[in-house]
């Protein structure tokens, strides 16, 4: 079975691009470019060597001695958080940067939920010397305030979004229609793999570079490329597209993808997608989403700002579906316990968003020889003030 998107940007039954007409231009033109573009050798070269010498790649892949102690099993962790600005989404913005520069852009918006995918797009417009406006729901803008601070200080213009549940689907939609409004000059750097065809798959393909490092650097710490599991968190999904990638026509390797499951997956607050929703249209692609039986979207909830949305990449849908990779959800206080011990047992603080993958470790039977590998997607910095409040709540 093929699990990459075929040239309609299907895959399986889910991809492709819904959009209005006032946003054909903008897609058509990335449609019929983003191949020849990023296939070319200079763009090749180019971008590995952003991805070297200023994002700082390869990241580690770290053996976690205590962790593989208590789980019973083989651990490494896959320090995604050692990139520059701190998280995987360094890797996608290097290259749409890149892109938009081939394609006489002068512009840049993006959206933006836990701050992180902000924070790596208002670097590289830095860098560039390019206009840059980041959408940022309400809530998230105040819960994530650090990277707030982090964007403005780069330069960028961050927009606070007030309507709907002033959350990531809000900030996606100000996007879109700044993008349908400018059509011209403006690139939009969507941050996961989500969105209307060639988003999903330029997005993978960019963050793929995750994965191709994990064989690598595998092959050298054991002399095998493949482990047994890659474990990462789901929201959009562009950190598990990237760690899955080269290892999806290898049925040997189980994929886990982890969902937040809220206070619950059944209480009415959750974004655990895969056990909530069903397939229809969201952002431009056909995927599951959570939505009403007349088809409007359910509100999601996570304590997680980066997996607060109500759908996931068609790539995941079609991973879902077929059953090629395991879907599991963790609540906030799941992944609040493993965030401490990671923190208390490794010295790493990670993300929230990387919280729920480790959370994952407690809900496998793993055997004693097994290789796992987890995604730390990104660093706990922008989530001390939930952290902090949650260890106090302990004492």
């Amino acid at each position: 079975m093929n699990y990459q998107s075929d040239d309609k940007g299907y895959y399986g039954n889910f991809g492709g691009a819904f959009i209005p007409e006032m946003m054909y231009q903008n897609i058509n033109q990335l449609q019929n470019c983003y191949l020849e573009i990023i296939e070319s050798s200079s763009f090749k070269q180019e971008f590995r060597q952003l991805l070297e010498d200023y994002a700082g790649r390869p990241s580690p892949l770290y053996y976690s001695d205590r962790l593989s102690e208590h789980y019973h099993t083989h651990i490494y962790l896959k320090r995604e958080d050692l990139n520059h600005t701190g998280s995987h989404k360094i890797n996608n913005t290097i290259g749409q940067i890149l892109l938009a520069k081939r394609l006489g852009k002068t512009r840049i918006i993006a959206e933006t939920g836990a701050g992180q995918h902000g924070v790596a797009t208002a670097t590289v417009c830095a860098r560039e010397g390019l206009e840059c406006i980041v959408y940022m729901g309400a809530i998230d803008v105040a819960r994530q305030s650090p990277n707030v601070e982090k964007m403005k200080m780069l330069g960028a213009e961050v927009r606070s979004v007030q309507s709907g549940s002033k959350t990531l689907k809000d900030a996606t939609n100000e996007a879109i229609r700044d993008w349908i409004n400018n059509p011209v000059d403006t690139h939009y750097i969507i941050g996961s793999v989500v969105g209307p065809h060639p988003y999903p798959d330029m997005v993978a393909r960019f963050q793929s570079v995750i994965s191709e490092e994990i064989r690598v650097q595998l092959k050298a710490k054991t002399g095998r490329e493949f482990p047994d599991f890659v474990i990462a968190c789901v929201g959009g999904g562009s950190n598990a597209a990237g760690a899955f990638y080269h290892f999806l026509d290898n049925p040997e390797v189980q994929l886990i993808a982890v969902e937040a499951a809220g206070k619950g997956v059944t209480s009415g607050e959750s974004a655990a997608t895969t056990q909530l929703g069903r397939p229809g249209v969201l952002h431009g692609s056909r995927s599951l989403l959570m939505q009403t039986s007349d088809g409007q979207v359910i509100e999601p909830y996570s304590i997680s700002a980066g997996l607060d949305y109500p759908g996931i990449g068609p790539m995941h849908a079609n991973l879902f579906v077929t059953k090629r990779a395991q879907f599991l959800s963790a609540t906030d206080d799941e992944a609040l316990k493993a965030a401490l011990y990671l923190s208390q047992k490794e010295g790493i603080i990670p993300a929230l968003e990387s919280a729920h993958a480790l959370a994952a470790l407690g809900m496998i039977d793993f055997k004693p020889g097994n290789v796992v590998v987890v995604n730390i997607s990104g660093r706990g910095d922008k989530d001390m003030e939930t952290y902090l409040r949650y260890y106090q709540s302990l004492k």
